[in-house]
């Protein structure tokens, strides 16, 4: 498996039917969001809710969450759209930042429940394992497009990159961490802890909101981590890269909840 990795050059098109492309980006996309609402259909009974509810919400998150993930990449990198205009709309060649999905999808989710008069936290504690499972599935887009890799390794695991993709200043380098698979088992593993704190809820005495605090802490966390790798171009705040101070603001918005929730007692810190 190492050996494939090391050797093997990814490529953005999966399939080609005359004209039309399936690119394994937006593929990964797809199967991550499919994932993430079947992992979502099984928690949903457990709080007296119903898979239609979830289906109706999640028909509105694919919708916002990709906008709002659009548009903060693009705002990330507007000297470029600037100049390129036509590349906004053309996600197949990535450009899906997280972080406005995760605010455009915390939004939704508010807006949804308060029309339902439902608990939007009741909803975000759902959705959480389902967005780390999507997330840990879709960063393999990123492999494929050859995009947001680390910096350079002569690591059995380092990934090739071709020329027209590597940063300049690092042209002469053929090996790069994969960041994308990083992120991605860190990502499942976060999930998982995520779903198991549904199944001892009872247990552990969460209240609701507790589970989307403890999303918002990991990945913030795994997120700062990974930025220390990558190399790729971005906005620049102080000198400190945008992505890492987004991620500063979801820690302190998921160490607050914790905070306001209690978990933060002797009783809970096994969760922290």
């Amino acid at each position: 498996m190492l050996e494939f990795f090391h050797t093997f050059e990814p490529q953005a098109i999966a399939a080609s039917f005359g004209p039309l492309q399936i690119h394994w980006y937006g593929l990964t996309m797809v199967l991550g969001m499919i994932a993430g609402l079947g992992c979502a259909s099984r928690l949903v009974r457990r709080y007296g809710l119903t898979t239609e509810g979830l289906y109706d919400l999640g028909f509105y998150l694919i919708i916002f969450g990709l906008l709002g993930a659009r548009l903060y990449a693009v705002l990330l990198e507007w000297p470029f759209y600037a100049q390129h205009p036509q590349e906004i709309i053309a996600v197949w060649h990535g450009g899906l930042a997280i972080h406005g999905a995760i605010a455009a999808g915390l939004l939704t989710v508010l807006v949804y429940a308060r029309r339902k008069k439902q608990s939007w936290l009741v909803w975000a504690d759902i959705l959480a394992p389902a967005i780390a499972l999507g997330q840990a599935i879709g960063r393999w887009g990123n492999y494929f497009n050859q995009e947001l890799f680390g910096r350079p390794t002569a690591l059995p695991w380092g990934i090739p990159i071709s020329f027209s993709h590597r940063p300049e200043a690092f042209e002469r380098f053929t090996h790069f961490h994969p960041t994308f698979l990083y992120e991605s088992l860190l990502n499942l593993l976060n999930f998982l802890l995520l779903y198991c704190l549904h199944r001892y809820r009872q247990q552990l005495r969460l209240p609701s909101g507790s589970i989307l605090a403890v999303y918002l802490f990991d990945y913030a966390v795994i997120r700062v981590l990974m930025e220390q790798l990558r190399i790729d171009t971005t906005a620049m705040v102080g000198g400190i890269r945008l992505p890492i101070i987004a991620s500063f603001v979801l820690l302190v918005v998921g160490v607050s909840l914790l905070w306001r929730f209690g978990l933060t007692s002797p009783d809970h810190r096994s969760i922290l």
